[in-house]
């Protein structure tokens, strides 16, 4: 009686964990300012052109990936600068090359590009979180999973950078 009752829970479990993977239609992008890498060579082009660029390497199946989708083309809205600061997404399905390129594994993984190269940025208060990856320099160059505050945090940091304290107040270049 003990295994009837253990095969009914395996396929209640397999149920339930098949609805929750469902959902594979494509992530809508609500932004403008938020550019949707299709090959290696647009995501190169941008990286050359643009000082400082946030990657989002995504699934479409992945629900954190949904999640953090929308926060992600807000901050993109609030911040994109021209040639200064960008935001990309790459379908990890997709674009195979791009993120295997970048040792992506977990979905979602945001990497954080500077003059062409993930190699981070300075932001205080994020080094004890799991989902932070930080370098021998302590610069965050990746954060693994939709985790927030990490994303604003940097993406935070990116935009004083580029605004600096001279800048104060003056208006931006949208893309």
């Amino acid at each position: 009686m003990d295994n009837i009752y253990i095969v009914i829970l395996a396929f209640i479990a397999i149920y339930v964990f098949g609805q929750f993977f469902q959902d594979r239609t494509p992530i809508p992008e609500t932004s403008g300012n938020v550019f949707k890498i299709a090959k290696a060579e647009e995501l190169d082009a941008l990286l050359s052109s643009t000082t400082h660029v946030v990657v989002d390497f995504y699934a479409d199946w992945c629900p954190p990936c949904r999640a953090i989708a929308p926060i992600f083309s807000k901050l993109a809205d609030a911040h994109t600068t021209k040639n200064q600061l960008a935001f990309a997404k790459v379908n990890v399905d997709h674009v195979k090359n791009v993120s295997a390129r970048y040792g992506v594994s977990a979905m979602p993984t945001f990497v954080i590009f500077q003059k062409g190269a993930p190699t981070g940025v300075a932001v205080k208060g994020l080094e004890g979180r799991q989902s932070v990856t930080v370098t021998s320099d302590g610069l965050v160059n990746r954060i693994r999973g939709a985790d927030r505050v990490a994303l604003e945090a940097v993406v935070a940091t990116l935009a004083a950078q580029i605004e600096g304290p001279s800048d104060a107040g003056a208006s931006k270049e949208k893309q």
